[in-house]
């Protein structure tokens, strides 16, 4: 939900379920105006509120379609000239997930949320499914999708009678939301990055730390604005006065200092994202997994094993649904991209690691348009696996029954001395690393400038941090063969502070061999094609497979945060989000531990305090250890699946 706002993902926000098809430099231009008409409507919900809808219906009236809905916040009008338009004349270049659905003929409609651009009513953050104080003009979603349904049913001609609805991100939640005790009309429905659970590593917080850079480029565009109006017509753009974020947040170093560079109406929407900075109602009642149930239509959800927003929505929407949902078929599709990359482009490279094949468009073609011609127009073809997910590393799609495999079995890779990293426990040695932390010299999360945080981060390189000294680096030896993980993946940690809170970031690296090959599309060029720029080598690349903090706080509860007592040893062990990787022959597994990830993450003033109000005064330094001695093995627990031949 909360990616930075380039120009691709306001295509994505404004254009609709739209796609950018590969198409040959001869071929005629297509256009949506000649195959389609467009109508504009106020669709009336239960309790008077009328939401905005567009529809755009096949010219060919002679046969029907079914629907193909999209819901969202980002508005349903069209992106033309740099400004947002309403009205009948105006058409996106494309309305469909993919080319195929609009020469296959759907009925697409999309339309605007409650209390969103040209809808009625009170918007709500993450619309909570069960509200006992809602108020007039407050709505729950999965009402307003009936009702749509309804009316959409009766007023729509050359409808078959079916209704599928998808959508990306925040539209991925208004899908989710909007099957709950589902139409008997939607047959089919795909959640794609879908924001599931703000607080539980989804786009507010992972490991109870707060996303800094993502949430406030956000925020800093996604404001309430009066409604029902097409106004604004641009999104406004924050002005950090620096092409170096690390270095504008680390100037104002408070949160309160943070928003205070802010205008009110920027803040509205983000203030309360940061002053609920422990899992409380206010996030409990927005967490739509727990509310999946009596749901109908057979659901397809998608993710990214590189999404930097919402990588653990798709997964936890998936269980969700299959748990509460038992006889209701529930499939997953995870590829190698970042936020919404399935829907644009190849998919086949993101910043220096290549995947060698075009994954975005084999999951378009091969599993996204026959799940919806398969449940929607009854079409004949093979029914898709339950989970299809790339593996990284290997490069190959793979099929499995469920999601985590229930082949792959638990080991834990041990922490040991001089750096050593293995899958046995460490047999003698130093107890314990160490290192100082400095909340006002933090470990950035980036080897270069930028500011909100760029989608290649989540396979960058990482041997700016192992050098360090405040970061700790673990290796194995060579891998004699491939080892693949399948599944989450989970720090067991020992620890101490000289402070009384403290982060604990920890990384896992794919370290690349001392001697790899230059691809034959440029894997050594300096990054974004600026030859002003140094080059990376693959050569030893340290590309990150999975990173996550946990605010030390909230070791024993993300709604009950304790100090650590100076100098005390004490567990810490929480779950960071799944991984499908392999780590190839001759390769070395790394893993790095430090206590600040900035400014992808907020500072932690490594004094116990309630951070969004924390002081200048209350950053201090502290030493942090990590402990590898007998009866406090630290480690990292993986999946790992049987070796294939």
């Amino acid at each position: 939900m909360k990616a930075r706002l380039t120009a691709l993902a306001l295509s994505l926000m404004l254009g609709g379920v739209c796609h950018q098809s590969v198409l040959a430099a001869d071929a005629p231009k297509y256009s949506l105006r000649e195959h389609y008409t467009k109508y504009e409507f106020n669709i009336p919900m239960r309790d008077g509120v009328k939401l905005f809808t567009v529809v755009y219906v096949p010219k060919d009236s002679s046969k029907s379609y079914p629907f193909l809905m999209q819901r969202t916040p980002y508005s349903a009008g069209v992106q033309s000239g740099g400004e947002l338009h309403y009205g009948e004349d105006y058409y996106p270049e494309h309305i469909g997930p993919s080319q195929e659905f609009e020469d296959s003929g759907y009925i697409f409609v999309k339309q605007d949320v409650r209390g969103r651009y040209m809808s009625e009513g009170k918007w709500q953050e993450m619309t909570p499914h069960v509200n006992p104080n809602r108020t007039k003009g407050q709505g729950n979603e999965s009402e307003d999708m009936h009702d749509t349904v309804d009316w959409l049913l009766k007023n729509v001609a050359n409808n078959n009678g079916k209704v599928g609805i998808l959508g990306i991100s925040y539209p991925g939640f208004y899908t989710s939301a909007s099957i709950i005790d589902s139409h008997p009309a939607i047959k089919a429905a795909s959640p794609q990055a879908p924001v599931t659970d703000l607080f539980m590593n989804d786009d507010s917080y992972h490991g109870g730390a707060f996303m800094l850079a993502a949430n406030f480029d956000f925020y800093s565009a996604f404001v309430e604005a009066e409604n029902p109006t097409p106004l604004p017509k641009t999104w406004d753009r924050f002005d950090y006065g620096t092409a170096d974020g690390y270095e504008f947040f680390l100037k104002h170093l408070t949160l309160s200092n943070i928003l205070g560079t802010m205008t009110p109406k920027q803040q509205a929407l983000l203030r309360p994202t940061i002053d609920h900075s422990t899992y409380d109602e206010f996030w409990k009642s927005r967490n739509i997994a727990a509310h999946l149930k009596n749901i109908k239509a057979a659901v397809l959800t998608v993710g990214g094993w590189y999404d930097a927003e919402d990588l653990q929505g798709p997964l936890t929407t998936y269980a969700s649904i299959k748990k509460n949902n038992p006889t209701t078929y529930s499939g997953l599709v995870m590829g190698p991209w970042v936020h919404g990359g399935w829907a644009r482009g190849e998919g086949k490279r993101l910043g220096y690691v290549n995947f060698d094949s075009k994954t975005s468009e084999y999951f378009r073609t091969n599993i996204q348009f026959p799940f919806f011609e398969q449940h929607l127009k009854d079409a004949k073809g093979k029914n898709l696996a339950e989970v299809t997910a790339f593996e990284t590393g290997s490069n190959v799609w793979r099929n499995y029954a469920a999601w985590p495999p229930k082949q792959a079995q638990a080991r834990t890779l041990y922490l040991g001395d001089n750096g050593t990293l293995s899958w046995k426990q460490p047999a003698a040695g130093a107890a314990f690393d160490e290192y100082v932390a400095d909340p006002r010299k933090p470990v950035p999360f980036t080897a270069y400038p930028a500011n909100g945080a760029p989608k290649e981060y989540m396979v960058g390189d990482q041997r700016f941090a192992s050098t360090r000294p405040d970061v700790l680096t673990y290796r194995s030896e060579p891998l004699e063969q491939d080892v693949t993980f399948a599944g989450p993946v989970k720090p067991k940690l020992f620890v101490s502070t000289t402070g009384t809170d403290a982060d604990w970031v920890v990384k896992l690296i794919d370290v690349y061999p001392p001697e790899y090959p230059a691809g034959d599309d440029g894997d050594e060029r300096p990054r974004g094609g600026d030859t002003a720029k140094p080059q990376v080598t693959m050569a030893g690349f340290q590309q990150l497979v999975r990173g996550d903090p946990l605010r030390g706080k909230f070791r024993n509860g993300f709604d009950n945060p304790q100090p650590f007592t100076p100098g005390k040893v004490e567990t810490v062990s929480y779950s960071m989000s799944d991984i499908n990787h392999t780590f190839r022959r001759g390769h070395r597994i790394m893993v790095q531990i430090q206590s600040s990830w900035f400014p992808l993450v907020d500072l932690n003033p490594q004094t116990f305090v309630d951070i969004p109000k924390a002081k200048p005064e209350d950053f201090q330094k502290a030493t942090q250890r990590v402990y590898h001695a007998p009866a406090m093995y630290s480690g990292i627990e993986v999946q790992v699946l049987p070796a294939k031949p």
